[in-house]
């Protein structure tokens, strides 16, 4: 006689097959066209002037162009060693291997990343979230939550051809082109509220050589904005600014972090409500920390606010950069009402206050 047990594995089978179908199904919605036509094989080739490892026509296909490999063709898809992941493009670390399991999707799988390793892009098309090496923008696959394989319940779909591996107690490689910015470049982490305004008005600066929006301070690994606006993640929508402390200092920067934003007010910024818009300084290092102290006190005993400041001095933790579309918001979004009504009015006062610390 059949015990229970056998038939209430008999009838998840179907379900537990049905799940696998869809992984891959899921996975191969990666392919594009150019993976059933040979010739295109060779349509992206390498720059001679890349500070990146050389590619195959193959690699260039799948990293630079977004291709995907053909399932269960990979050579790391049954790889059940111990070791690391690398960026096989500019060999940063990617993922360790005991994140990695089978879920007989025909790619290797791993259910969390080496942290900071991973950004994550939604598709053109809105349907997937795809995965790319946070050093060099090449590409890994795809990511999928609530699937139900492992605990952590995220399955990255990662194409073999993507990385390297480097097994357990051998040397990692160095990373190339890990930093883009000139060496004499220094960093601000802040959080004024809507990262939109915080971007349009630090971008304007001399000295600064890059802006970039992005989420920290929370514990959830690569958030979404999605998911920060709906509350909970402990993020703050963040700026970090690319600085040239010879041309503008830090405490230049903090002095007008307190003059273009309410820093009295918690976790709201005019309409703004909720934990991701309140004030913060995320420092890089005590001397950083020291620096906003000071200026901190100093503003809060002058009459620029009538209220007590309530900012926090953090030290850096868990940044993420923010999907593309934020980046540099304002100026290709001019016409858009919160542009137009809330970000245009304080980047005017902003002007006219700091005009001699405009560029050109």
């Amino acid at each position: 006689m059949q015990t229970r047990r056998s038939k209430y594995m008999k009838m998840l089978k179907p379900i537990y097959y049905l799940l696998c179908c869809f992984s891959i199904i899921a996975c191969q919605a990666q392919t594009n066209t150019n993976n059933t036509d040979e010739k295109n094989k060779d349509s992206t080739t390498m720059s001679n002037n890349s500070p990146f490892n050389p590619l195959t026509p193959e690699e260039s296909r799948v990293i630079l162009n977004k291709g995907t490999e053909r399932p269960y063709t990979g050579e790391y898809t049954d790889n059940k060693a111990e070791g690391t992941y690398i960026c096989r493009q500019c060999n940063a670390p990617l993922y360790r291997s005991a994140d990695k399991f089978d879920s007989r999707c025909g790619w290797p799988s791993f259910d969390d990343e080496i942290d900071g390793a991973v950004t994550r892009k939604t598709d053109a098309d809105g349907r997937r979230t795809e995965i790319i090496c946070s050093n060099c923008n090449g590409h890994l696959g795809h990511v999928f939550e609530g699937e139900g394989f492992t605990e952590k319940d995220t399955r990255h779909c990662v194409n073999s051809i993507s990385m390297v591996f480097v097994p357990s107690g051998e040397p990692l490689p160095k990373v190339l082109g890990k930093e883009e910015t000139s060496s004499n470049l220094d960093t601000a982490t802040l959080g004024a509220g809507c990262f939109w305004c915080v971007d349009a008005v630090f971008q304007e600066l001399k000295g600064v050589e890059k802006v970039e929006v992005g989420y920290s301070g929370g514990k959830i690994k690569a958030p979404t904005y999605k998911m920060v606006c709906a509350g909970g993640t402990g993020h703050v929508e963040v700026a970090r600014i690319f600085f040239d402390p010879e041309i503008i200092t830090y405490e230049q920067l903090l002095d007008i972090f307190f003059h273009t934003h309410d820093p009295t007010t918690l976790n709201r910024q005019g309409n703004d409500v909720g934990d991701q818009y309140r004030s913060v300084i995320f420092y890089h290092n005590e001397r950083q920390k020291e620096i906003a102290e000071k200026v901190m006190k100093s503003i809060d005993s002058g009459d620029l606010w009538d209220d007590p400041i309530v900012t926090s001095i953090e030290p850096l933790s868990n940044y993420y950069v923010a999907e593309d579309y934020h980046q540099n918001y304002y100026n290709q979004n001019q016409d858009q009402g919160y542009c137009s009504v809330v970000i245009a009015p304080k980047i005017k006062k902003f002007r006219k206050k700091y005009k001699d610390l405009l560029k050109e």
